[in-house]
C-alpha cells in the first residue's frame, strides 16, 4: 500500500487544521502534564495541542512513517511513534495513561469503533476526537458511483464512521460526561479541480490504492472530477463552495 503523501496532504493544510483548533479549544484541561495525538499526520495537529499546552509532554503517532519522518524533523524535541492506532490500543501494558488522548480526524480509517474507543477512553482523563461526518455528502455518493465503473468490489475499505447517537451510547457507559456536535465546514475551493486534489490526500486513498495502475488512477480521478462537477459549480467569482462536515466527541472520566 503506497504510503501517505505530506506534501499532498499539507496543500489544504489551514482547512485540515481548523477542526483540529475548534476541538482543542472545547477540552477543559488546565494543564494537562501528558498528551498523545493518534494519527498525527505530519505534526500540524500536534502543534495545535502544543500552542494550547506548551508544557505538556506530547506524543505524537502515525502509521506513515513519511509523516513521522516530516514531524520529527520539524520538532525533534517531542516524541514520535510510527504505529497503527490499533496496534497502540491493543497493549495498554506498553502504554502509559495519558490526561489526553487526542485525534483529529484519524480514527475513520480505524475498525470497530465499539470496541476501540472505550479502550482508549481507558488510558486518559479526557478522550477528543473529531472525524468526517459527511460519508452520505455528495462528494462520497459520486465516489462510490465511479467506482462501480472498476473492477474494485470487495476491494475497497472506506471509512469506518457512525452518528452521534452511536459515539454517545458507545462512551457514556464508561464516562462521566460526554460532548457532542456537528460542525458543517464551507471551504472556499479555487475550482472543482481542487475537490479532487483535497480527496486524493484523504478519501479517495482507498479507491486509488486498490487500483493496479497509475493510469487508472488517473482515470479514475479524471472521472470523479467530470462526476463532480454539476454537484459543485463555481460562484459568480469562479470560486467553488465545497461543504464538509465533521463530528466532535470529548469523554471525560
Amino acid at each position: 500500500m503506497p504510503d501517505w503523501n505530506p506534501a499532498q496532504y499539507l496543500k489544504f493544510s489551514e482547512e485540515r487544521t481548523r477542526p483540529c483548533r475548534d476541538l482543542v479549544a472545547r477540552i477543559e484541561l488546565d494543564s494537562p502534564r501528558r498528551i498523545i495525538d493518534l494519527g498525527c499526520g505530519p505534526g500540524n495537529s500536534t502543534e495545535v495541542l502544543a500552542a494550547r499546552w506548551p508544557a505538556a509532554d506530547l506524543t505524537g503517532l502515525d502509521s506513515s512513517p513519511d509523516m513521522i519522518a516530516k514531524a520529527s524533523a520539524a520538532h525533534p524535541a517531542w516524541h514520535w511513534l510510527a504505529a497503527e492506532i490499533e496496534q497502540w490500543t491493543a497493549h495498554p501494558a506498553r502504554n502509559p495513561e495519558y490526561d489526553l488522548v487526542f485525534s483529529n480526524a484519524a480514527l475513520q480509517w480505524v475498525p470497530d469503533h465499539t470496541a476501540v474507543l472505550p479502550l482508549l477512553l481507558s488510558r486518559a482523563s479526557v478522550f477528543a476526537f473529531q472525524i468526517p461526518g459527511n460519508w452520505d455528502d455528495p462528494a462520497h455518493r459520486t465516489m462510490r458511483e465511479v467506482a462501480k465503473r472498476y473492477p474494485l468490489e470487495g476491494r475497497v475499505r472506506e471509512w469506518f464512521s457512525h452518528d452521534p447517537a452511536f459515539y454517545y451510547d458507545t462512551l457514556a457507559p464508561h464516562a462521566a460526561r460526554v460532548d457532542l456536535w456537528e460542525t458543517e465546514y464551507l471551504h472556499i475551493m479555487d475550482s472543482a479541480e481542487a475537490i479532487v486534489d483535497w480527496y486524493k490526500g484523504t478519501g479517495m486513498r482507498p479507491f486509488l490504492e486498490a487500483l493496479a495502475t497509475d493510469a487508472e488512477r488517473a482515470r479514475f480521478a479524471a472521472d470523479y472530477l467530470q462526476a463532480i462537477r454539476s454537484v459543485y459549480p463555481p460562484r459568480p467569482d469562479g470560486k467553488v463552495l465545497f461543504p464538509f462536515r465533521r463530528l466532535f466527541v470529548i469523554a471525560c472520566r
